[in-house]
């Protein structure tokens, strides 16, 4: 069996981003595997705890990606003060020619797969375009380990994720995918109440609000962040759409400093969300000039927490148009004239002005990895954590399934992934939240 096939039937996806099936990114052809180890979001520290504990695993799940796209170079990519993890990977990597560590500075977004495959290759992706097309597939580090792991017969049924924010105790730890949040929040000692505290899944940046706390951890749930809803990061992200408008029509000056920190203008993408202010604020959509230079935004919000000194929600308008845009049918095409910033590199914002920036300089602290031991009594599956069409149940309640067993298939000639269960128990429903599989312990 190659390994394509066995990293589809171990339900791998993207573990650091939307969830792509990764079956499908190895059927692509390419000259460079990356491994995306830049941890791009402020206060996550699960990719460099897992480099720094799982470095033989990062680069043999590197060597099997290489194999699949028949890649002849492989990078791992992470940032230079990520000490832990570099010494690791460079005792795991030895003497080898054929995959080499690039070394990047702590800045944001450096994650964000179109600047890490600029950062190495100095190739830049066409909107409408895949990495494949410039000869690169990128794969986020814990992907890499789940890869090395579906070689062996293991499919994902745990994740790594990093508990931070106004905690006592922060801390990142290995858990059962379906666990609820709820019960992985608590192991740092938080107990503070939904009416003081907002839970954001993911990155202070482009993670999302979760107002129930019991939801499960998916394949791709990388942190679980704790701010009261009194932070200023809250509040502006809990504003109505309605208050954001007027705000933006009272205030929003036409500096364009937004469009000249944007990520992926820099790139030459021209990306210019002072246009899509100035359009919102004056319902004049001609302004906004070439609509479709909005679906380049990576939603990084560097334009929100960085550029905006007038504390405005340019990332805000930005997905709201995006969002229209996509309702209307209107779909990115490549540029035809990408032209790299000259000073793309003197403005990257540096992650620690950018923490300060955001108001959370006290919550930058170390997240240690932490053997809880966490044994979920209840896990609750969704049949979707991935792009692509929901894994179609193939269990009923009343069956008993142990650690490992396929509980979610993928439809017939669909893009999709997989579920397994991730403890042993009793199916106890299915339904449109997903599986889920009562008593028992993880094997």
């Amino acid at each position: 069996m190659n390994i394509v096939e066995q990293v589809r039937l171990s339900g791998v996806v993207g573990a650091g981003g939307a969830g792509f099936p990764t079956h499908v990114k190895l059927g692509a052809r390419a000259e460079y595997v990356i491994a995306n180890g830049a941890e791009c979001e402020p206060l996550l520290r699960v990719d460099q705890l897992l480099m720094q504990r799982r470095a033989d695993r990062v680069v043999r799940g590197m060597e099997l990606a290489m194999q699949a796209t028949g890649a002849k170079q492989g990078v791992i990519a992470t940032k230079a003060h990520y000490e832990g993890a570099v010494k690791a990977l460079k005792a795991a990597l030895g003497n080898r020619k054929d995959i080499t560590l690039h070394l990047m500075d702590s800045y944001y977004p450096s994650g964000d797969e179109k600047s890490i495959i600029y950062e190495v290759t100095g190739r830049v992706v066409p909107s409408a375009k895949l990495p494949a097309d410039v000869g690169c597939v990128v794969s986020n580090v814990a992907t890499l380990c789940n890869i090395a792991d579906a070689a062996e017969g293991r499919p994902v049924v745990d994740k790594d994720v990093t508990v931070g924010g106004d905690v006592p105790h922060p801390l990142t730890v290995t858990v059962p995918v379906g666990t609820p949040m709820r019960e992985v929040i608590a192991l740092s000692g938080f107990t503070g109440a939904k009416e003081d505290y907002a839970l954001i899944v993911g990155g202070p940046c482009m993670g999302k609000l979760e107002e129930d706390w019991d939801a499960p951890v998916t394949k791709t749930t990388g942190g679980l962040l704790m701010l009261r809803r009194t932070h200023l990061l809250i509040a502006r992200r809990t504003q109505s759409p309605e208050r954001l408008l007027k705000i933006a029509r009272a205030v929003c000056c036409q500096c364009s400093q937004c469009t000249q920190m944007c990520p992926r203008n820099a790139l030459g993408l021209h990306v210019e969300p002072h246009k899509a202010m100035r359009a919102i604020t004056t319902g004049n959509g001609a302004l906004l000039g070439n609509a479709r230079s909005v679906l380049a935004c990576s939603s990084c919000g560097v334009c929100t927490n960085y550029a905006c000194h007038m504390g405005l929600s340019p990332s805000e308008v930005m997905a709201q148009l995006k969002d229209e845009l996509g309702r209307a049918g209107i779909r990115p095409v490549p540029e035809a004239d990408i032209r790299v910033d000259p000073f793309i590199v003197q403005k990257r914002v540096p992650v620690k002005r950018l923490i300060a920036r955001m108001g959370l300089a006290a919550f930058d602290t170390p997240a240690p990895y932490t053997d809880a031991g966490l044994r979920p009594k209840r896990v609750l599956l969704p049949l979707r954590q991935h792009v692509g069409k929901p894994a179609e149940a193939t269990v009923k309640p009343g069956d008993r399934v142990h650690r490992g067993d396929v509980v979610g298939e993928i439809p017939d000639k669909a893009l999709g992934a997989r579920v397994h269960a991730s403890i042993d128990g009793v199916v106890t429903a299915v339904d449109a939240r997903g599986v889920e599989i009562t008593g028992g312990e993880s094997a």
